[in-house]
This record gives C-alpha cells, sequence and structure tokens, in this order.
C-alpha cells in the first residue's frame, strides 16, 4: 500500500490491542506500546490494564509513534494518540495547522448561517445574538481535542477567536463593512457594540485557550459561565422574566435560575468530556460542589447591573476564573 510521503493525523480511542491488527500488512517492526502510570485508588484495574496493554506488541510502521492515557476514569478507559508522521517529521504542525483551519472555517459558518437566519428575519436578532453566543465557545472548547499535545497547540487553537477578535474591531470601528454580523451579535444593530460585549467574548476564549488550555478545569468553567449560563440567562430571562431582581429591573429571577442551572450543567459536561479523554482527572464528589459554588458567584455577578463598558462577558468569566482558580488550580 502506497502511503505517500505525507500522512494526516488520527486519533483513536481504542479498547483491545486486537483492534489494531489493521496494521499487519505493513512491513514493520515491533513497537511495545507502554503506558505511563498514573497514581490512582483503582490499583487492581490500573495493573490489570497494565498488563493487557503493555504484554502486547503490535506490528506498526516507523512512522508509527504510539502513546497511552491511563485514566481509569475515562470512557474507553485508555485513549491511544497515534500519530503519523511526515517525512520531516511536523505532524503537530501539521495536525495544529489543520485543526485551526478546520474550526475557523467551521466558525465563520456558524456565524454567517445566523446572519442569513437574521437578514431574512426568520429569527430575531435578539435570539440570534445569543445562540452564537451560546455555541460559538462552546463549540470552541469542544475542538481542543483535535489539536496535537505540542505546546504550542494553544496558540493554533487561540489563532481562531483572534481571527474573530480581527474582525469585530474592523467593523467595530467602520474600517469594513458586515451589516449580517452587526445584526446578529449586537443589541442594537450599532458596530460601536461589536468593541464592547462580542469583542470581551472573544477575548475571553483567547485567554482561557493560552492560559489554562485543556489541562486545566478553570478556564472551561469560565467559558462555560460566560457562554451556557450568560446565554441562556438572557433568553429565558426575556421569556419568563416577569418578575425582576429588587436591586436590578434590567434582570429578572427567571433568567438568574436559568444562569445558576446551565452555568452549572454546562461547566460539569465540559470536565467530564474532558476527563473522559483523559486530559485530567477529578474526585467528582467534591468537584460537583465546588461547580456550584463557582455557578452561585457567577449569577451572583451577572445579576449585578452593568454599564457601556462593563460587561457580563467580561465579569461573568473573570468571577468564574478567579473563583474555579482557587478551587482546580493545581
Amino acid at each position: 500500500m502506497n502511503l505517500g510521503k505525507s500522512f494526516s493525523t488520527s486519533l483513536l480511542s481504542l479498547t483491545t490491542p486486537s483492534l489494531l491488527q489493521f496494521h499487519s500488512n505493513f512491513n514493520s517492526k515491533f513497537l511495545f506500546l507502554l503506558p505511563k502510570h498514573t497514581t490512582t485508588k483503582n490499583t487492581n484495574q490500573q495493573q490489570h490494564r497494565f498488563r493487557m496493554y503493555a504484554n502486547n506488541s503490535l506490528q506498526v510502521p516507523d512512522l508509527f509513534l504510539c502513546s497511552i492515557s491511563t485514566s481509569t476514569t475515562s470512557k474507553p478507559p485508555f485513549a491511544l494518540h497515534l500519530d503519523i508522521l511526515d517525512s520531516t517529521g511536523n505532524s503537530a504542525l501539521w495536525q495544529d495547522a489543520g485543526a485551526a483551519a478546520l474550526v475557523s472555517v467551521g466558525a465563520y459558518c456558524l456565524v454567517r448561517f445566523f446572519d442569513n437566519l437574521t437578514e431574512r428575519n426568520l429569527i430575531k436578532q435578539s435570539l440570534s445574538r445569543k445562540v452564537v453566543h451560546i455555541l460559538s465557545g462552546s463549540l470552541f472548547m469542544l475542538s481542543w481535542p483535535i489539536f496535537s499535545n505540542s505546546t504550542e497547540a494553544r496558540y493554533f487553537a487561540a489563532f481562531v477567536p483572534l481571527l474573530n477578535c480581527l474582525r469585530l474591531v474592523l467593523n467595530g470601528l467602520s474600517l469594513a463593512t458586515d451589516e449580517g454580523l452587526v445584526k446578529s451579535v449586537t443589541r442594537e444593530g450599532n458596530p460601536k457594540e461589536l468593541l464592547r460585549g462580542p469583542l470581551y467574548y472573544v477575548l475571553m476564549l483567547i485567554a482561557s485557550a493560552v492560559l489554562f488550555w485543556r489541562e486545566s478545569p478553570v478556564g472551561m468553567i469560565a467559558l462555560a459561565m460566560m457562554c451556557g449560563g450568560d446565554g441562556f440567562a438572557d433568553i429565558i430571562g426575556r421569556r419568563f422574566g416577569s418578575v425582576k431582581i429588587p436591586y436590578n429591573q434590567q434582570k429578572s429571577l427567571a433568567g438568574s435560575f436559568s444562569m445558576f442551572l446551565f452555568g452549572f450543567l454546562f461547566s460539569i459536561m465540559l470536565l467530564y468530556y474532558f476527563s473522559a479523554l483523559g486530559f485530567f482527572q477529578l474526585d467528582w464528589s467534591s468537584t460537583v460542589g465546588k461547580v456550584a459554588l463557582v455557578a452561585l458567584v457567577a449569577t451572583i455577578v451577572e445579576s449585578l447591573p452593568t454599564t457601556e463598558i462593563v460587561d457580563d462577558n467580561i465579569t461573568v468569566p473573570l468571577s468564574s476564573m478567579l473563583m474555579a482558580f482557587m478551587f482546580f488550580s493545581y
């Protein structure tokens, strides 16, 4: 089989070594899969998995480099990372560049889709803005596992919201004109609004990716509160927000309840997602309570009055980031 001079990189999650025998057609050397030891309370289960994987040799090409994540919380319990190198050994670079390009195209298509719906008056501007608010950051985080394990991967990921940041600045300063963008992500259709809430939003995406990335729950929780919590707070608050908060008539009890509920749920789902993929391990008996406390603080902050400069897109993630850092910094 002619593989060519370059290969794309793939991520495989397999539960048994026998599933890798499709490589047996290649002329190759033996490669032993040696999992890195991770301290865990499930000693017997861990030792069993070590024996199952470490004692099985695979015939794979020299170009294949394999590593195993031995997190007992993962689903499946081991994540096999299969890196296929090109002739120059730049697999990580190509993987990250490809991932960044893919996510950039996806982000652009998402915004353009809701731009189109708004322009055709098929969806209200306020609803379009918040749906984009919820989906953009959430899908951005869900894409992180497709980037490589290199130290530069986070910067490739951060390049995606950076492009949107430049787009917002150009349109906010009227150096470019994109009416669909303005309608889909602003409250009143004023291009200058792009330089406040929407700009803060993408800056938080960049900061969370660069500062915390996949190895820390801190950035994930902060973005979950901003995307899921604040996003649904506005949608449900507008629909069922007849009972206002005494100290802020612009916010409602229904919105605040939604902020807490969806901020909490989005955080838990994201933490489970990255934990299942083996990026970190959590003690769920304490994690749930910690996330609930972060959600409570974020809800209180979100309920406070804001100004044209001070926006929920900066106060909510920053307060959540601070609280999460106190609980999950390690």
